[in-house]
């Protein structure tokens, strides 16, 4: 499982392909009636965006940290295993990555309440909705969806805080040691 994780990490082909498979899937369960012409298409077009955007970001934030797009991937791979690299340009390219990544999450940390409270609302609306159609099934398992993805965004968020923070202080303290 840890080699497919990597290479998931790693291959914007992968990604690619799991979007373009995970959205077939999604809307064949959805809209059965529609060809299935219609779903690969859509696939396609998700899959185009998808990997658009992150191929965007990946060339945005290797631009900022002064490295390329394949090595951001591998001291992503290190910042999640907690290992710190043993040469001085490695750790001062991860000491700008880590930073970048705080910034941005603590810039994104400011929207997250009302993006949070959005959901709930939304997920309320569908209850109501529910309740006044009379059919709580679908609404009731959306209001749980998303309240389980609320609390999977938070609980990701604090985990890669964590890890930045604590590879911030390994690497100031691998700093203060090779001085």
């Amino acid at each position: 499982m840890g080699a497919f994780k990597d290479w998931l990490d790693r291959s914007l082909t992968a990604q690619a392909t799991l979007v373009f498979l995970l959205v077939i899937g999604v809307t064949a369960l959805f809209r059965r009636d529609e060809h299935p012409v219609y779903w690969v298409v859509q696939g396609g077009l998700y899959a185009a965006v998808v990997v658009t955007v992150l191929a965007v970001q990946r060339r945005k934030v290797g631009r900022a940290v002064g490295t390329d797009p394949r090595s951001l991937a591998e001291l992503n791979r290190r910042i999640r295993h907690r290992e710190v690299p043993s040469e001085p340009e490695e750790q001062a390219v991860m000491r700008r990555l880590v930073t970048e990544q705080l910034r941005h999450m603590e810039r994104g940390g400011r929207w997250l309440p009302y993006w949070l409270g959005f959901m709930g609302l939304v997920a309320v609306g569908m209850l109501v909705l529910g309740a006044v159609t009379g059919s709580l099934g679908y609404p009731l398992v959306f209001t749980v969806g998303v309240i389980g993805f609320c609390f999977w965004v938070l609980w990701m968020r604090r985990r890669s805080i964590d890890r930045c923070r604590h590879m911030q202080s390994a690497l100031r303290g691998e700093g203060e040691r090779v001085s």
